[in-house]
């Protein structure tokens, strides 16, 4: 077995987990390709002893020999890895080190645990759509998907913007407001959920399109095909705004068209019995807390 471990820091509280790691996977024999920053972070320790493996720094340093790639940090440690995979088609493990943990959702002292379990095959693996933005002024270069959601938001508080939508062609609406979401079903649980978006349930097929404190009370949430194609442009007062994907964000001109679509290809994501959806939203977002139940 060969796998990729990600990750961008090291607490000290977790040091002694991160020496289970390193240990557990020299005790398993599993052939291991490090991420450089995890280098520089792992050499910072006196704790930690760094064992002979080869390091990587992209996309272009992986290959689909790779059987897994561990992300180890929090959800934003996660969303980076859909940069290092790509269309790799590599299963990505999420080892929870912050707080919520959505994505990331098996907690960093089951890292030993989850490795035996990818050993004996004890998971399945869920495809996770993403999103394709393209612009005449090729914003994002290579970096154009995103895994949670494509947002487009105003860069001051003088006044709101107002966001041109076409849906397959046809004019759907004009958003008159601080910005908009267009969510996948992962990201459904996100920066759409906190503007008042739905849950959508993994592999349902669609996308969601949130409008952040719109001017029109009457506009709301809308939930379209993930097989669509979104046309966007930006009317302000000022000439720029921003467009983020995911927790990356350039500047966006008034003249720039968007063009948002289905990825042309998956995150696989691998999950362990006891950490799948719906166990993530009763526990990590108190779905459907009610003393009633208890």
């Amino acid at each position: 077995m060969k796998i990729a471990l990600y990750g961008r820091k090291i607490e000290r509280s977790h040091l002694d987990n991160y020496d289970k790691l390193y240990s557990k996977l020299i005790q398993m024999g599993i052939e291991v390709l490090i991420h450089h920053e995890l280098v520089e972070e792992t050499n910072k320790f006196d704790q930690l002893t760094l064992p002979h493996w080869e390091s990587y720094k992209g996309y272009k340093d992986l290959d689909e020999s790779v059987d897994f790639l561990i992300s180890i940090g929090g959800d934003g440690t996660f969303l980076n890895t859909i940069l290092m995979i790509r269309d790799l088609n590599i299963p990505v493990i999420g080892i929870n080190t912050g707080r919520l943990g959505f994505l990331s959702n098996t907690p960093i002292s089951e890292i030993e645990q989850a490795l035996e379990r990818l050993e004996s095959k004890e998971y399945t693996i869920e495809e996770r759509n993403m999103l394709s933005l393209s612009s005449s002024g090729d914003l994002f270069g290579e970096d154009n998907i995103a895994l949670n959601e494509v947002s487009i938001l105003k860069r001051d508080s003088a006044s709101m913007i107002t966001i041109h939508v076409e849906l397959n062609g046809d004019h759907l609406n004009s958003y008159w407001t601080d910005g908009i979401i267009i969510s996948t079903s992962t990201g459904s649980t996100a920066y759409s959920l906190s503007c008042g978006g739905p849950i959508l349930m993994p592999g349902s097929g669609n996308f969601v399109i949130t409008p952040i404190a719109p001017h029109n009370l009457n506009v709301r949430p809308i939930v379209i095909d993930d097989n669509s194609k979104l046309t966007l442009r930006v009317e302000s007062r000022s000439d720029k705004s921003l467009v983020a994907l995911d927790s990356r964000s350039v500047e966006l001109m008034n003249d720039e068209i968007l063009t948002l679509q289905k990825a042309d290809f998956t995150l696989s994501v691998v999950h362990f019995k006891d950490n799948n959806f719906i166990q993530s939203l009763r526990h990590k977002l108190n779905w459907g807390l009610d003393k009633r139940n208890s």
